[in-house]
């Protein structure tokens, strides 16, 4: 007998993946959906954002020097 993975039965399959969709539609609404994809598509743009520009501290110095401000925010006001 071979003794199976450890974590073999863990799998997401088609089943858990339908049930999760439904639990979707019913907590937010059909109409909603979209919305909140749409947001966590930007919130994950901005991320990688912020994530880019703090990886060049050359970048998080000028915004230091702008009042912890980025350049677009500062050029808002």
């Amino acid at each position: 007998m071979k003794p199976s993975p450890r974590f073999d039965n863990m799998a997401i399959g088609t089943t858990e993946i339908a049930i999760l969709v439904g639990a979707f539609v019913l907590l937010f609404g059909a109409k909603r959906i979209p919305d909140l994809a749409r947001a966590m598509g930007l919130a994950k743009g901005e991320y990688q954002k912020a994530v880019s520009e703090v990886s060049n501290p050359s970048t998080a110095e000028q915004d230091m020097d702008r009042g912890g401000m980025t350049q677009e925010a500062a050029e808002e006001q």
